[in-house]
């Protein structure tokens, strides 16, 4: 039996590593705020990007997971971001945006603090994620990517955002999909 275990450990490892490096084969990616850092996921997971509206609350949910909209008839929950990563403060203003994303045949709804824009970045702009400590989670981040302006340079954090709502820890999405 832990052969077994071990063999779908392993196969799930090369699976998020071959992941990782194709998004470090570059592409179009929607970039995003959370707090002071820019983020970017992979275009092709976004279905639309709505205003922030108060989703209907479900009792006992994580503090991430602010509940769940009705999005033309679709029963749609909703995670703020700023607060499933940690960051100081989500104040809900006129820049507010939902993402909506499909990940795995279900809809899911981010919300983040605003949309900048959709880059497309080549793969020499996409650096490795750096490898962090066991103390920081890590995983969803799949490289960043370097944006070279006229006279500056930022930085832009690509993420594996179907990896990230799809993860147990979420419990949104079933595993066996």
């Amino acid at each position: 039996m832990d052969m077994i275990t071990d063999a779908q450990h392993v196969a799930q490892h090369e699976a998020a590593r071959a992941q990782g490096q194709a998004s470090h084969a570059g592409g179009e990616f929607l970039t995003f705020r959370l707090g002071d850092e820019e983020y970017g996921i992979d275009i092709l997971r976004v279905q639309e990007i709505r205003s922030y509206e108060p989703p209907t609350r479900i009792a006992n949910a994580p503090p991430f997971i602010k509940g769940v909209v009705n999005l033309r008839g679709v029963i749609v929950p909703i995670v703020d971001l700023r607060m499933k990563l940690g960051c100081a403060n989500a104040e809900y203003n006129a820049f507010t945006v939902v993402i909506v994303l499909n990940v795995k045949g279900r809809v899911v709804g981010a919300v983040v603090d605003s949309v900048s824009d959709v880059l497309e970045l080549s793969r020499d702009a996409i650096k490795p994620a750096p490898e962090m400590s066991c103390a920081v989670d890590a995983g969803f981040i799949t490289g960043i990517g370097a944006i070279k302006s006229a006279d500056s340079q930022r930085m832009l954090i690509l993420m594996d955002i179907e990896a990230l709502m799809a993860s147990t820890e979420m419990g949104l999405i079933d595993p066996t999909r």
